[in-house]
């Protein structure tokens, strides 16, 4: 009876196997992604994009372990909702009272410890953020913040300017 169960569990997890969950993988660029559209550090691009793109753009990089299923499916899941909730990919698309009050929602997940999750830490160990990078992205954040609210224009990307100034 102990063997039946053992190879109908196999069995079934055999066919999950074949049903695998839509990838979130664009190689497209985006005009409206953040650092198109606004002024961003390269140090501080360069750690939203190790610690914040795989779930908040239209681009993951995927663990090996996203094939097992129904990992895949959970993972896809996290990645959805993340997306849903800030969307790096898409931000310079965002209304000037949205994207501030995205900001200002990095700030306090930063202040507060609360992303990256724990979950994606166990895999990702550069996603394990210290004091002095979550404070750097705190500030960078509210300060784009109170840019944007003062002159959105003055917080543009110099490229992604209708006109480039004189």
């Amino acid at each position: 009876m102990a063997k039946k169960i053992f190879y109908s569990f196999l069995a079934i997890i055999a066919v999950l196997q074949l049903f695998q969950p839509d990838r979130n993988i664009s190689t497209e660029n985006f005009k409206v992604e953040l650092a198109n559209h606004y002024s961003v550090p390269d140090s501080i691009e360069s750690l939203l994009n190790t610690v914040c793109y795989d779930c908040h753009s239209n681009n993951t990089d995927y663990p090996w372990f996203v094939n097992i299923q129904p990992i895949g499916w959970y993972l896809q899941g996290k990645i959805n909702k993340g997306k849903s909730k800030l969307n790096f990919s898409e931000f310079g698309s965002l209304f000037k009272e949205k994207a501030i009050e995205k900001l200002e929602n990095i700030e306090e997940v930063m202040k507060k410890n609360t992303m990256p999750l724990t979950s994606y830490k166990w895999y990702n160990k550069n996603a394990d953020l210290t004091i002095e990078q979550r404070e750097m992205i705190s500030k960078w954040a509210i300060n784009l913040s109170k840019q944007i609210a003062s002159d959105s224009t003055a917080a543009l990307n110099a490229d992604s300017l209708p006109v480039k100034p004189l």
